[in-house]
C-alpha cells in the first residue's frame, strides 16, 4: 500500500510538473514528435504499399493456375523439366503448339494459352511515352470462336487480326488520348511503328494498375516481336475445380522439355511482391538520425531542468523520498513527454503516409488504403518515442537523484575536474579510433564507413564540451572588439557551462555534418559523372533508350543513310570465350566506322581490318601479352568470315583470330573491339530471338552539322525511347537521375538542422529563465534592453558557429572517405560550404530573437528579487 501511494505521489508530482514547465517541454517534445512521424508514416506507407501490390497481384489474371516458363538459373521451379528433348543448354527452350496441346490434354486442366509476352511502350497523341515503361507490356491477342480474348474483355471495336492492328487497354488509350479507328504508335524492339487501334479492353493484369500499358497484338506478330514464330514465351494452365496447382505443376512437369519448369499461380504470387518501397529505408534512416539528434535536446532540457530544480528536489529527498524515488520521478516526467510528443507524431505520421501514397503511391487508382492502427506502425511509434526520451532523460535523472539533500540546497556544485578529465580524454580516444576507421574506409573498405561515421560523431560529442571552451576562448578577442562588453559577457555566459553548450551545439553539428557530407559526396559524384559522359562520348552524339527499352536492331542503318552522318556504329556486347575457361568481353561495331570515331587512339595497327580480327586495348594486350600479329583462339556464337577454326559445338564456333590493332578508348570501347559481321544474327524485323542486343548507337557528324544530324536523327526515328545526345547533354542526363534523391537528401537532412535550431532556442530560453537575478543585475549597472538582447544573440551566434565548425568539419572528412572509398577525386564545393556558414550563422541570430525579446523584456525590480541565479 505505502509503495503504491508513493508511486502515485510521484505521478502526480510529474503531471504537475509537466504542466507547470510545458513551454519548456514543448521544443524537446517537438523533437521527438518529428522523427516520430517519420518512423510511424514511412512504416505505415511500406505497409499500404506491400497490400496494394499484393492484393493486384492477386487479382491479376485468375484463369492462371500454373505457369509453364524457362527456368530460373537455379532451376528451382516446382516439376522442373528433366526430359522431353536433348536442346543444348544455350538454346532457347522450346515452348510451341505441340507442347501447349500436350498440356492441354492433361487430366485436371480446364483450359491452356499460349501466352507470348514482351516490352511494348506506348506513345502518346503528345510524343511522350505513356506510363511506367518497366511495367509496360505487349501481348499476343488469342480470339475464340467469336473472335473475343476471355483474358482482355473487349470495351469497344474488336481485337487486331494483322501486324498492322493493334488493341489497348481501357486506362492506357483514355490516358494517351486515343479511339478505336486511330493511327497509334507504339515502340517495339527498340523501334517505333504505327498501326490502327481496332479496339479498346479491359484487363486484370498487374501492369495497368502499378501504372503500364497493355498492348495487344496478333499472335504471329506478337511471336515475331517478342519470340519466334509459333513459340510462346509462356504457357498458362488453368486447373479444374478440385485439382491444386501443386498436382497439376506435377502432371505438367512429366512432359517438359530440359530447361521449362511448372510454376504454381502461389509461387507466382510471392515472386512478383516486391520488396520494401527505397523511399522507406531513406525515411526510417533519417528518422533515425532525426531522433538522434533529439537526444541532446531531449538531455539538454532535463539536464537545465534538473539544475533549476535542485531545491524541489532537495525538499523531496528532506521529507523521505529515496533516490529511486527521484530518479522515477524525473524518469515520470520523461515517459510522459514521450507518450504524448509520440501520440502527437503518430498524428502526423498518418498524414505523412497518406501524402507518400498519394505521391508515390504503387497502384494506379483505388488501392489499399492506409491502414491507421496498425500494430507495427503503432508499437514502433509509442516504443521509439517513449523509450529515446527516457533514455536521453536518464543521466540527468541520475545527477538529479544522487545530490545529497544539503548539497541539493547549494547552489550548484560544478563537475569534479578528474571527471572532466577523463571526459576528454575518452572523447579524444574515440575521435581518433573513428579517424582511423575514416583512414582505412578511404583506402578502400568502405564497409567501414557504416562503423567509422557513428564511432567519429560520438568521440566528437563527447569531446565538444571541451572544444567549446577552446572555441569560446579563441573567439573572445574578436568579440570584445566587435562589441565591446557584451561580446565579452557572451563568451563568458558561453564558458561557463561548457556541457551545456556543447550539448546544444552538437544537436546542430549532427545534421549538418551529414548535409556537408551529402554535398561532398555529391559534388564530387557530379563532376566524376560529367567527366565520365565527356570521356565516353566517342563520337559527336550518341543514341542510348530510356530506362527499360530498347534500341531498335536497324536503328544504326536507318541513321546511317542520313546525308550529315559520316559513320555510325551500333555498340553490341559480346563475350568471346578463351582457352582454358576464360572469357574477355568486346564490343561489336562497324569495323568501318570504328576507325573514325573520337576518343579512340590507335597505338598499333589499324582497324580497318577489325573485319579480319579483333582490337584490343593497352591495357588488355599488356595483361595478356598480345601485340598487333598474335593470334588468339576464341570462341563466338555464329561465324566471322575467314579464319582456319572449327564448330566448337552446340552452334558455337572456335576460330584463331589475329590482334589487327591496339588502341586506347573510353570504357564505353574498352577491353577489346569486333566487327559486327561476328554477329550470326540477323536485324530489323527478325524475330526477338534473332536480333541483337544494341546498347548504344554512335554518330559522327559532318563538320559543324552536329545540329542539323541530331534533329534528322529525331525525326527520322520519331521515338521517344530514344533519347538523343550531344556531349553537353550526355553530361547533363548522366547526373539527372542524381537530382531527385539529392533534394530529398537534402530536404530531410533539414529537418535535423531544424531540430538543432529548436535546440539553441530551447536553451536560451530556459537560460533566460535560469539567469533572471543576472539579467536584472545587468539592467542595474546601465545595460538596456538592447544591451540585454545583444548579450542573448552574441551567445547564439557563438553556439551557432560552434556546431557549424564542428558540422562543417566532420561532415567534409566524411564525405571525403566516402568519395576516397569509391576510388574517385574528392571536391570540395566551397561556396556552398561557405553557405552553409553563413546560414548557421543567420540561424543563430533567429534563434536568439523569442528568448532575447523575453529576457529584455524581464522588469529590473523583480530580476533583482528572484532568488533565480
Amino acid at each position: 500500500m505505502l509503495r503504491t501511494a508513493v508511486a502515485n505521489a510521484m505521478l502526480r508530482t510529474a503531471v504537475r510538473n509537466l504542466l507547470v514547465h510545458r513551454l519548456r517541454f514543448a521544443l524537446p517534445a517537438l523533437a521527438v514528435l518529428l522523427g516520430v512521424a517519420f518512423v510511424s508514416g514511412s512504416l505505415m506507407y511500406t505497409e499500404s504499399v506491400r497490400d496494394g501490390q499484393a492484393l493486384v497481384q492477386r487479382e491479376s489474371r485468375p484463369d492462371v493456375s500454373v505457369a509453364v516458363r524457362a527456368a530460373e538459373p537455379d532451376g528451382a521451379g516446382l516439376g522442373s523439366g528433366g526430359g522431353g528433348t536433348d536442346a543444348d543448354a544455350d538454346e532457347p527452350v522450346r515452348l510451341d503448339g505441340q507442347l501447349l496441346e500436350r498440356l492441354r490434354a492433361l487430366p485436371g486442366v480446364s483450359g491452356a494459352r499460349g501466352t507470348v509476352e514482351g516490352r511494348a511502350l506506348l506513345v502518346g497523341r503528345d510524343g511522350e511515352l505513356v506510363g511506367d515503361a518497366y511495367r509496360s507490356t505487349g501481348v499476343n491477342w488469342v480470339p475464340d470462336a467469336h473472335g473475343d480474348d476471355p483474358r482482355y474483355p473487349l470495351h469497344a471495336g474488336r481485337g487486331p487480326r494483322t501486324s498492322g492492328e493493334i488493341a489497348l487497354d481501357e486506362r492506357a488509350a483514355h490516358d494517351a488520348g486515343y479511339a478505336v479507328g486511330d493511327r497509334v504508335r507504339v515502340v517495339v524492339g527498340g523501334t517505333a511503328r504505327d498501326a490502327r487501334l481496332t479496339g479498346t479492353f479491359t484487363t486484370r493484369d498487374s501492369g495497368p494498375a502499378l501504372g503500364g500499358a497493355v498492348t495487344a497484338f496478333s499472335a504471329s506478330t506478337a511471336a515475331r516481336h517478342f519470340a519466334a514464330p509459333g513459340r510462346y514465351t509462356q504457357i498458362t494452365l488453368t486447373a479444374e475445380q478440385g485439382v491444386s496447382q501443386a498436382q497439376l505443376a506435377q502432371r505438367a512437369g512429366k512432359l517438359l522439355p530440359r530447361g521449362a519448369e511448372a510454376v504454381t499461380r502461389t509461387a507466382l504470387d510471392a515472386e512478383a511482391v516486391p520488396e520494401d518501397p527505397k523511399l522507406t529505408y531513406i525515411l526510417l534512416s533519417f528518422a533515425a538520425v532525426a531522433l538522434g539528434v533529439s537526444v541532446f535536446l531531449v538531455a539538454n532540457t532535463f539536464a537545465m531542468l534538473s539544475a533549476a530544480r535542485r531545491r524541489q528536489h532537495a525538499l523531496l529527498r528532506t521529507v523521505g523520498a529515496t533516490r529511486r524515488q527521484v530518479l522515477r520521478l524525473v524518469l515520470a516526467e520523461a515517459g510522459l513527454v514521450g507518450v504524448l510528443a509520440s501520440a502527437a507524431g503518430y498524428g502526423l505520421g498518418i498524414g505523412v503516409a497518406e501524402a507518400l501514397n498519394g505521391l508515390f503511391g504503387a497502384v494506379e487508382g483505388p488501392g489499399a488504403p492506409v491502414r491507421m492502427f496498425a500494430a507495427a506502425p503503432l508499437l514502433a511509434a509509442f516504443g521509439v518515442g517513449t523509450g529515446v526520451t527516457m533514455v536521453a532523460a536518464w543521466v540527468p535523472a541520475r545527477r538529479a537523484a544522487s545530490v545529497p539533500p544539503v548539497a541539493a540546497l547549494g547552489t550548484g556544485v560544478p563537475p569534479a575536474a578528474r571527471t572532466r578529465r577523463l571526459r576528454d580524454i575518452a572523447g579524444s580516444l574515440v575521435t581518433a579510433a573513428g579517424a582511423l576507421l575514416l583512414y582505412d574506409a578511404a583506402s578502400g573498405d568502405e564497409n567501414l564507413l557504416y562503423a567509422a561515421v557513428p564511432v567519429l560523431l560520438t568521440g566528437l560529442i563527447v569531446l565538444t564540451p571541451l572544444l567549446a571552451s577552446g572555441f569560446a576562448r579563441l573567439l573572445r578577442p574578436p568579440l570584445v572588439r566587435v562589441a565591446g562588453v557584451r561580446g565579452r559577457l557572451a563568451v563568458e555566459n558561453a564558458r561557463r557551462n561548457p556541457r551545456r553548450t556543447a550539448a546544444t551545439a552538437t544537436a546542430l553539428m549532427i545534421g549538418l555534418s551529414l548535409v556537408t557530407a551529402v554535398t561532398v559526396g555529391a559534388f564530387s559524384l557530379q563532376e566524376k559523372v560529367e567527366q565520365e559522359a565527356r570521356e565516353g562520348m566517342a563520337a559527336d552524339l550518341r543514341i542510348t533508350p530510356v530506362d527499360f527499352a530498347d534500341v531498335g536492331a536497324d536503328t544504326a542503318e536507318r541513321i546511317a543513310t542520313l546525308p550529315d552522318a559520316e559513320a555510325v556504329t551500333a555498340l553490341v556486347p559480346v563475350t568471346l570465350g578463351l582457352p582454358g575457361g576464360d572469357t574477355l568481353g568486346a564490343t561489336a561495331v562497324d569495323a568501318r566506322a570504328a576507325a573514325r570515331l573520337h576518343q579512340v587512339r590507335v597505338r598499333a595497327g589499324s582497324l580497318a581490318r577489325l573485319g579480319h580480327g579483333i582490337a584490343v586495348t593497352s591495357a588488355t594486350a599488356a595483361e595478356r601479352g598480345w601485340h598487333v600479329g598474335s593470334r588468339a583462339r576464341v570462341t563466338t556464337d555464329g561465324g566471322v568470315p575467314g579464319g582456319d577454326g572449327g564448330h566448337d559445338g552446340g552452334g558455337r564456333r572456335a576460330r584463331t583470330m589475329p590482334v589487327v590493332a591496339v588502341y586506347d578508348g573510353p570504357e564505353a570501347l574498352s577491353p577489346a573491339l569486333v566487327s559486327d559481321r561476328l554477329l550470326g544474327g540477323e536485324r530489323g524485323d527478325a524475330s526477338a530471338q534473332q536480333r541483337p542486343y544494341v546498347v548504344s548507337v554512335l554518330a559522327q557528324a559532318a563538320h559543324g552539322r552536329i545540329g542539323a544530324l541530331r534533329e534528322a536523327i529525331r525525326t527520322t526515328l520519331d521515338n521517344p525511347a530514344l533519347l538523343v545526345h550531344d556531349r553537353a547533354a550526355a553530361e547533363a542526363e548522366a547526373v539527372r537521375p542524381v537530382k531527385p534523391l539529392l533534394n530529398l537528401l537534402y530536404a530531410l537532412l533539414s529537418v535535423t538542422v531544424l531540430i538543432g535550431v529548436l535546440g539553441v532556442v530551447n536553451t536560451l530560453g530556459m537560460a533566460v529563465a535560469e539567469r533572471v537575478r543576472e539579467i536584472g543585475l545587468l539592467r542595474a549597472v546601465g545595460l538596456d534592453r538592447k544591451g540585454v538582447r545583444s548579450v542573448f544573440r552574441l551567445e547564439a551566434v557563438l553556439i551557432a558557429l560552434l556546431g557549424s565548425a564542428l558540422g562543417l568539419a566532420s561532415g567534409c572528412v566524411i564525405g571525403a572517405a566516402a568519395v576516397a572509398a569509391q576510388g574517385s577525386e574528392v571536391l570540395f564545393p566551397w561556396g556552398r560550404l561557405a553557405a552553409f556558414l553563413a546560414a548557421s550563422t543567420a540561424t543563430g541570430v533567429l534563434a536568439s530573437v523569442l528568448p532575447a525579446r523575453r529576457a529584455a523584456a524581464v522588469p529590473t525590480i523583480e530580476a533583482l528579487t528572484s532568488d533565480t541565479e
